[in-house]
């Protein structure tokens, strides 16, 4: 099973973190990922830029209405995920308990990644989606 986990922080726990030194951070979040590439079950790792640069499309009125970060409550937003292909929500649990962006102000939220298996594969648009991955070999 897939599963995502989403790291937030506080504006505060992000501030944080400019006291650590950017290449201990580097050095401790590679070993991190390298006990999850060595378990099997990274799939993916991203980091995402600063609200400023972002946008929201709100689909509130018609025509939707663009707005440039920073935006909404920024305790709101996440700076960045992981995949794993794991057994089960426990093991992404435990995952989750490891990882080094921890401490007062930071939570990580885990969610289930649907698969296109489990939508009806009689449907014309799963049929073009699951030929598309297999072209591009993701299934």
């Amino acid at each position: 099973m897939k599963y995502m986990l989403i790291f937030r922080a506080t504006d505060e726990a992000f501030a944080n973190m400019g006291d650590i030194d950017f290449n201990e951070m580097i050095e401790t979040v590679g070993r991190y990922n390298q006990e999850l590439i060595r378990a099997g079950v990274l799939l993916a790792a991203e980091g995402l830029a600063d609200a400023d640069e972002g946008v929201v499309v709100d689909f509130s009125s018609e025509p939707p209405v663009v707005t440039d970060g920073p935006y909404g409550e920024t305790k709101e937003l996440f700076g960045g995920f992981y995949i794993l292909n794991v057994a089960s929500k426990e093991e992404a649990v435990e995952w989750a308990k490891r990882t080094p962006l921890s401490g007062p102000g930071f939570k990580t939220e885990i969610r289930r990644v649907t698969e296109i298996d489990e939508f009806p594969q009689d449907n014309e648009w799963i049929k073009k989606e699951r030929e598309w991955r297999e072209a591009t070999g993701q299934l």
